[in-house]
């Protein structure tokens, strides 16, 4: 009997399991970003993006909550809080970075946010422009077109906590250093799974920008 009642527990385990496996490789299977793989060396890339459609909105706070409050805003105007309450399909990644953060120059390199200000993005689907687009009703929500960038990666799993991305953004940070790489911009972390995802499964990034003439 107790046999019996233990292969039943350890039968609806594994279903849960699978049923949550499954629910994030469905969830996987939307549409990323589009880019082409310049180098690879373990965890580290350089990648050179195509052209993206962001819609992006400015959130105030540290890494996690401004990524839970800006989502939850995001999610709403693809679900539908639009002008024209259309539903616009959800791409991976979600993208977070600081804004108003300067970048030094000099060695050693090294980053100084200006201001506690994140902003939060999801790419739009490659078959918009900014004209077929519905106009978001929050207003703190805008659509912008990326241009074409040459990105140096990171990809880790984990939680997403500021911990685990400032840990991530150090090493990549060192990556570029040693390579004699310039960074032209921001980093930008990003996640591809959704919440329920258990954290030894998602896949996250660190992105930073660096010069497109970068051939390394």
């Amino acid at each position: 009997m107790q046999e019996k009642s233990y292969r039943k527990h350890s039968t609806r385990i594994l279903l849960i399991a699978t049923l949550i496996i499954g629910g994030t490789m469905d969830a996987m299977a939307i549409e990323e970003a589009v880019y082409n793989e310049v180098i690879k060396e373990g965890k580290f890339e350089i990648r050179d993006y195509a052209p993206q459609i962001l819609a992006e909105t400015l959130v105030e706070g540290d890494l996690e909550q401004a990524g839970n409050e800006a989502f939850n805003r995001l999610f709403r105007y693809i679900s539908g809080d639009n002008r024209s309450r259309r539903k616009v399909e959800m791409t991976a990644p979600v993208s977070q970075e600081p804004k108003g953060e300067k970048i030094k120059m000099t060695a050693p390199l090294g980053q100084e946010r200006v201001q506690e200000k994140w902003a939060v993005s999801f790419m739009m689907p490659a078959s918009y422009t900014l004209e077929t687009l519905p106009e978001p009703v929050d207003r703190r929500i805008n659509l912008r077109q990326v241009p074409a960038r040459r990105m140096a990666v990171v990809r880790y799993s984990g939680f997403w906590s500021e911990k685990n991305y400032l840990r991530y953004k150090m090493e990549l940070e060192s990556w570029i250093r040693d390579r004699g790489i310039t960074i032209v911009g921001a980093p930008v972390w990003a996640r591809y799974n959704p919440p329920f995802t258990p954290w030894f499964l998602r896949r996250n990034e660190i992105l930073i920008p660096i010069g497109a003439a970068s051939d390394h």
